[in-house]
């Protein structure tokens, strides 16, 4: 078998397109998500703190001399970005709750196995011991 006709086996395999395109959606959504946080949520808290603008807040690690820019450490950046990823993985947790509780809803209830052989014949002595009575 050829290289080629090799990787197309490959490449169409129902796993590989699956995951291709849940890579794509997810990026998608990375990116609504990112949008929401960035441009819904942080403005209220920053207005409800003072006026702050995460993305702004940063420490000088050292000033800009000459053509030399600035070092600064950005933690406000790293604040935004916690704040996206805690929502992600909310907005995850909901979704995956929301289609295991729907695929307990497709599933139809498990009929209970059939009574052992000791509990037949415990069955059979109960009802003949209520026929003696």
């Amino acid at each position: 078998m050829s290289m080629l006709q090799e990787f197309k086996a490959f490449a169409m395999r129902g796993n590989v397109v699956d995951m291709a395109v849940g890579i794509i959606v997810g990026a998608a959504f990375g990116k609504i998500v990112s949008s929401f946080v960035e441009d819904v949520i942080m403005p209220p808290i920053g207005f409800l703190i003072g006026g702050v603008d995460f993305a702004a807040l940063a420490i000088t690690l050292q000033s800009a001399a000459g053509e030399v820019p600035a070092v600064t450490l950005n933690y406000g950046k790293f604040v935004q970005t916690v704040f996206d990823f805690t929502i992600v993985a909310f907005a995850i947790f909901i979704a995956i709750k929301a289609m295991n509780a729907l695929k307990k809803q497709n599933e139809a209830p498990a009929e209970p196995p059939p009574p052992s052989k000791e509990e037949l014949l415990l069955t059979e002595i109960r009802d003949l011991i209520k026929e003696r009575r």
